[in-house]
């Protein structure tokens, strides 16, 4: 049984689809659960896996009411005694809790397992709410069989924190398939690029942790010294009409969601990341298959994915530090080639969807061969 909040476009949802896509079906018979995206978001089952079936659950989604929290607690805990999984997988923090609370309030003997796909103890809430976070995700490790951290950092932060044991956990980095794209000359007409400018890409949500306010900062550092440069903008939030007003003078060209990732990377020269926190960004994977550098915060699990000095850039997250990094990429352009074709082998070796699956199946496996889960439960 997988339980996720929402299938929104982002890293979290490529990984449920590659687990529910590619898990071999004769051995793991999965069941997902999740809720509904927001109006800003756009739905990754609608957009890129119409073929993977879900059970949606009110009040699953992204907001926090009590009410609605509720019945989605109650629900779920009817499927878990409807469906009777061996193994409950919950993915991203509200499903954490209330998938978790669920099989406590089911009497289930199924194994528990939760990914951290990044977390929450930096960025996203006041120091109150933070330590609350915390205190509940404590309590929720101690009932928990394993927990999964998509990075060592990631893992290293949480352990820090004192949420869950060493024992416990297991990194199994990001694992995915990049679509092939079209060539760098038909994706720039597509988008109405110029076929000879440096093209600067973003690929995620806009909203406060991932820092558009930056971006736009860094735009106007970058635009002033380099005027030929273009920002390629691909992704939707709350913060894309400050956004769109903060750059309005400059040349960014911004797409709102899309699903065509493939596209996007293909226009690109390199990519840019300006978050405050991260786990293990699927945009920089994603790059790296793309054969472009990254010039990303130096934050969270990222350095396990851009090796700085070798596939990209990495810098302290600060408007001054990543635009003097986009400037050296553009002032060295085979440099930032070279490191492309590192980060493609680098990526192709290291977060490819045969690991991913082949680790989750592995985690599964030594979760039934314990005993006390061997049997179906009652």
């Amino acid at each position: 049984m997988r339980v996720i909040a929402r299938m929104n476009v982002g890293g979290p949802s490529v990984q449920v689809t590659g687990l529910m896509r590619n898990l071999p079906s004769d051995e793991f018979e999965q069941q997902l659960y999740t809720g509904y995206c927001a109006d800003d978001e756009a739905d990754y089952l609608e957009t890129q896996a119409p073929d993977v079936e879900s059970i949606r659950i009110n009040g699953l989604g992204r907001s926090l009411k009590a009410g609605a929290d509720i019945r989605a607690l109650n629900q779920l805990t009817k499927e878990i005694r409807s469906f009777r999984p061996h193994i409950i997988h919950t993915h991203t923090a509200k499903a954490g809790v209330l998938g978790r609370t669920a099989a406590l309030l089911a009497g289930t003997r199924a194994a528990t397992v939760h990914t951290f796909h990044g977390h929450l103890l930096h960025g996203y809430f006041s120091p109150t709410k933070t330590r609350v976070i915390v205190a509940v995700e404590r309590a929720l490790a101690r009932t928990t069989t394993r927990l999964v951290a998509v990075g060592f950092e990631v893992r290293d932060d949480l352990l820090a924190a004192h949420i869950g044991r060493p024992d416990q956990f297991q990194v199994i980095p990001p694992g995915l398939v990049l679509p092939p794209g079209p060539s760098r000359a038909d994706a720039r007409v597509g988008l109405g690029l110029p076929p000879d400018i440096p093209v600067i890409g973003f690929i995620g949500r806009l909203t406060a942790i991932k820092r558009p306010d930056r971006l736009a900062a860094i735009a106007h550092v970058v635009c002033g010294q380099s005027p030929e440069v273009h920002f390629l903008v691909a992704g939707d939030g709350d913060q894309s009409a400050q956004l769109r007003e903060a750059t309005k003078d400059l040349p960014v060209t911004m797409l709102g969601w899309r699903d065509d990732v493939e596209t996007i990377l293909a226009a690109c020269d390199a990519v840019l990341l300006t978050s405050d926190n991260e786990g293990t960004p699927l945009s920089l994977i994603q790059a790296g298959f793309a054969g472009l550098p990254a010039l990303a915060s130096d934050v969270g699990s990222v350095k396990e994915v851009v090796l700085d000095g070798e596939t990209g850039w990495l810098a302290n997250p600060t408007t001054a530090e990543l635009s003097l990094a986009v400037m050296d990429f553009l002032a060295n352009p085979d440099e930032g080639h070279k490191r492309g074709m590192a980060g493609q082998a680098y990526a192709t070796a290291t977060f490819g969807i045969n690991r991913l699956v082949e680790d989750h199946a592995s985690l599964y496996r030594d979760l039934a061969q314990e005993a006390r889960f061997a049997q179906p439960i009652s």
